[in-house]
């Protein structure tokens, strides 16, 4: 896979061990001396987009704001924006710039430097994006250790949208493509909890998300393991049999299905759950949550 797809994949920014899990070290050099990717400390590789954020903020007078801004903090986000998302605060002419997304600055907006501080930055995404591109923002925020779970439950939000991203939010799932299977389950109504731990046939697994009243495990199949190892093959065999076997219901999706085609997600959640429900429908019982 090209350096730059498979940093995109990773949301924009990742340490060395994960993208070499999905392309070679010659294609990365490649991309380094192209400028097409650039490192950022010690094994940590980054999208130029912040660089090109920096700079049209300073054309515009502006600060760095959404996803930008989440890139600028080092986080991951779903998918890295196409072009610079830029905000100018009241009193400054707007300016029209073709290659930047230029927007006014909320008065209540706090920023950091170039960018929107992480709190606002969290808080306009989960305003302004869709449900999984702003879960992705608040969880790699929170795991990233810049915001705590308990700044998120400080803040007094009237927008539904901006709740229901900040009482989600959890630091414990690992990518945005995780971040992204989560907010598909809560769109469906499902109440997973990610990391949960399971104890099966000896061994200690902690599914991607687990609805423990339900018993379903849901995981997101990550692209690293494509090329993965024969005993680390064996032992995710192990692991998916030990769940089957002790009455686990197993679903596992790739990235290209919760990325790219989310309707097959929700369609295959909503089918299994309608399945675990009707026998209580028959019986003329009341459905378990979720």
């Amino acid at each position: 896979m090209d350096a730059v797809e498979a940093l995109e994949r990773l949301g924009g920014i990742a340490p060395a061990s994960a993208l070499l899990a999905l392309t070679t070290r010659r294609r990365v050099r490649t991309a380094v001396s192209n400028g097409l990717i650039r490192k950022a400390g010690r094994n940590r590789y980054v999208l130029p987009a912040a660089d090109q954020a920096r700079r049209a903020a300073v054309l515009c007078h502006g600060h760095i704001t959404h996803l930008s801004a989440a890139m600028h903090w080092d986080w991951e986000v779903r998918v890295p924006p196409t072009r610079p998302q830029i905000a100018v605060p009241h009193g400054r002419p707007l300016p029209k710039v073709a290659a930047a997304d230029v927007r006014r600055l909320p008065r209540s907006a706090r920023t950091r430097g170039w960018a929107t501080d992480p709190l606002t930055t969290v808080l306009q995404c989960a305003r302004d994006l869709p449900f999984p591109d702003a879960l992705a923002v608040a969880d790699s925020a929170l795991r990233h250790g810049d915001l705590t779970y308990d700044d998120l439950q400080r803040v007094r939000a009237t927008s539904p949208r901006v709740r229901r991203v900040l009482l989600y939010a959890d630091g414990r799932a690992a990518n945005p493509f995780e971040s992204t299977l989560r907010a598909l389950a809560i769109e469906c109504g499902l109440d997973v909890v990610p990391q949960y731990e399971i104890h099966a046939r000896g061994l200690v697994v902690h599914p991607d998300l687990v609805d423990p009243i339900a018993g379903v495990a849901i995981e997101a199949e990550s692209w690293e393991w494509h090329g993965k190892e024969k005993r680390a093959f064996e032992s995710d065999c192990e692991r998916y049999t030990a769940l089957v076997v002790t009455g686990w219901r197993v679903l596992r999706f790739t990235w290209a299905e919760v990325m790219l085609n989310p309707d097959h997600v929700r369609a295959c959640l909503r089918e299994l759950y309608a399945e675990l429900a009707a026998p209580f429908a028959c019986r003329g019982l009341s459905q378990p949550d979720g």
